[in-house]
């Protein structure tokens, strides 16, 4: 098993910036006003936890492909997370939670644990660390996308209202959708120069 800082740090920055507008922050921030913040962020950081095994599970199998279709696959995908932050969005914001207030630990994770674990299927997030797995590595990008991940629901229980009054979340959308665009013709640039 081999770290790789930059792999880890390019997971951490792409899986924050794209989970930052997604409807799980909002979940988190929600949940964090009706219940204890450290049990709904213990719930949503293993329901993050097995996202993460199951992407990166799934990007090591794209990535005993070919290296050029594994580029391809690439390149795709960062285009399709760039198509899906660029194109405006927002409407996660006004998902529907929980009203009741939920007490005690194990009530508490698990409301928090399947709220995330049911609504990450096919997240962004998800598709973005499968896609990273197959090309930067298994272990450094599961490091940096659960870091990221962890580290948004925790900002959403600690500071989720001052974010969501003072920083658009549509500058955050483009800002990372940029950085997939990006990453997409990085990834087309590869296939004809590597």
């Amino acid at each position: 098993m081999s770290l790789d800082p930059l792999a880890i740090l390019t997971a951490f920055g792409l899986i924050f910036l794209a989970e930052l507008p997604d409807k799980t922050m909002f979940a988190s921030l929600a949940m964090g006003t009706r219940m204890r913040p450290l049990y709904v962020w213990f719930g949503t950081s293993t329901a993050f936890i097995v996202h993460v095994a199951i992407a990166v599970g799934a990007g090591s199998l794209i990535g005993l492909l070919p290296d050029w279709i594994v580029k391809l696959v690439s390149a795709l995908l960062f285009a399709f997370g760039a198509f899906m932050l660029l194109r405006g969005g927002g409407d996660d914001e006004d998902e529907e939670t929980r009203t009741k207030t939920v007490t005690g630990f194990w009530p508490i994770y698990s409301t928090a644990f399947m709220a995330v674990f049911i609504s990450e299927w096919g997240d962004l997030t998800q598709i973005t660390t499968a896609n990273l797995a197959a090309s930067n590595g298994t272990w450094s990008t599961a490091i940096g996308s659960a870091a990221a991940l962890m580290s948004v629901s925790a900002l959403a229980l600690l500071a989720g209202r001052f974010i969501a009054t003072r920083v658009p979340l549509k500058t955050v959308q483009r800002i990372g959708g940029l950085c997939m665009l990006g990453l997409a013709v990085w990834s087309v640039v590869e296939i004809f120069v590597g």
